[in-house]
């Protein structure tokens, strides 16, 4: 098969708008990761057995369980229970949950690894927890684990395709539904590829920029 040039220009306007849509859903997960993330880390601090125990089930069973699997059951099986969402947001969702699980832990090495003496110094002054925890706590951990939650922003990129079984546009539902029609997959997949490694790099490139900055070694 020899490669078509025509082709490919005439498809490229449809891979970019579905890499906008990519984009958008890995930078909304990533988000919502983050933010749970550091929910389920904070949870399992909160001296309650009960609740520390929940939270470490329900980050082991996502963290066990395929990213395919929750997406599809997210689409196609929560609605039977009354609960439905677009097909964008549910990727949103998927992506988010899937790996606030895998930033929990981040989070929790993080914290882990603030020196006691920390803990004991704002206990000495008599600081409220919370304040113990957003003005001491958290700003030290985060720096620490600047690094991992970067390359799991990378991760969740790569694993975006995996939104084609929901059926959102983004550039892998848009390079094969280019195909489909001619069989022809030469140069939609190829340059989707190629757009998946340029974003890559370039991310990897700024949050490396990041950690240099803000990060701690």
């Amino acid at each position: 098969m020899i490669w078509d040039w025509d082709y490919t220009r005439e498809l490229l306007p449809s891979l970019l708008h579905g890499l906008r849509y990519t984009v958008q859903a890995t930078l909304l997960g990533y988000v919502l990761a983050v933010l749970a993330g550091l929910l389920w880390a904070v949870l399992r601090r909160s001296g309650n057995v009960v609740v520390d125990q929940a939270v470490r089930w329900v980050v082991e069973f996502v963290r066990s369980t395929p990213l395919l699997v929750q997406l599809a059951f997210l689409y196609y099986a929560l609605p039977a229970t009354g609960v439905r969402f677009s097909a964008l947001v549910t990727g949103v969702i998927g992506l988010g949950l899937h790996y606030s699980a895998y930033t929990a832990e981040v989070y929790r090495a993080g914290i882990a690894d603030v020196p006691r003496g920390q803990w004991e110094a704002a206990t000495a002054l008599n600081l409220p927890r919370r304040r113990v925890w957003l003005a001491v706590v958290l700003p030290q951990a985060v720096r620490r684990v600047i690094p991992p939650l970067g390359n799991y922003l990378i991760a969740m990129f790569k694993d975006s395709p995996l939104l084609l079984v929901i059926t959102v546009p983004e550039m892998m539902h848009e390079a094969q539904a280019a195909g489909s029609p001619t069989g022809r997959f030469l140069e939609p997949f190829t340059v989707a590829a190629v757009l998946f490694v340029f974003v890559s790099v370039v991310s990897s490139v700024l949050i490396r920029r990041l950690e240099r900055r803000y990060g701690t070694v």
